[in-house]
């Protein structure tokens, strides 16, 4: 769910979203969140500990760093900005964002030996069906939002970005207490 937040953030800081880059965010985030798990799997138990102690701080700077990038840049004049989070480094580092916990989860998968490939798959081909209509109805909210709030749309984009980033380091805080 955090993927599609981020699909739907990003579609609200853009006047147009293409089919190619909703593809594009789409595969990366799928690619990611089925992937991670297979990573986290092949480490095993080994860098439980390691990983679980930072991965929501990784996260968070990762998030919250992108999110007040998009703010920033929202204050530049002109209509359309080359700085789309459509763009493949950007996708590369949201989806990377997005799913270092299912980087944590690979590892706990190796724990209790779930069958990694129907279960990374499943998480793969849903975070993909999720995502791509999700960076589109971020955009068509946006547009609906009018030209008023043309500007304040990527800083909402922004703002949703450090909250995901919030709320994946608090959840893991809390979680530790």
């Amino acid at each position: 769910m955090d993927a599609v937040a981020v699909a739907i953030a990003s579609g609200l800081s853009v006047k147009q979203v293409r089919l190619r880059e909703a593809l594009l965010m789409a595969t990366m985030f799928g690619l990611f969140q089925g992937g991670m798990p297979v990573a986290g799997y092949a480490l095993g138990a080994w860098m439980a500990g390691a990983l679980q102690a930072f991965d929501h701080w990784i996260a968070f700077v990762l998030l919250a760093g992108l999110g007040l990038k998009m703010i920033w840049e929202s204050r530049e004049a002109g209509e359309e900005r080359i700085h789309s989070p459509f763009r493949f480094n950007k996708i590369i580092v949201l989806a990377v964002a997005t799913s270092i916990d299912a980087f944590a989860v690979g590892i706990g998968f190796a724990v209790i030996d779930v069958g990694l490939t129907q279960t990374a798959l499943v998480i793969g081909v849903t975070t993909f069906l999720l995502c791509l209509p999700a960076a589109w109805f971020g955009c068509r909210l946006g547009q609906g939002l009018g030209k008023l709030v043309a500007q304040r749309a990527e800083v909402l984009g922004g703002v949703v970005l450090i909250a995901i980033g919030s709320k994946i380091l608090i959840e893991h805080l809390h979680a530790g207490i």
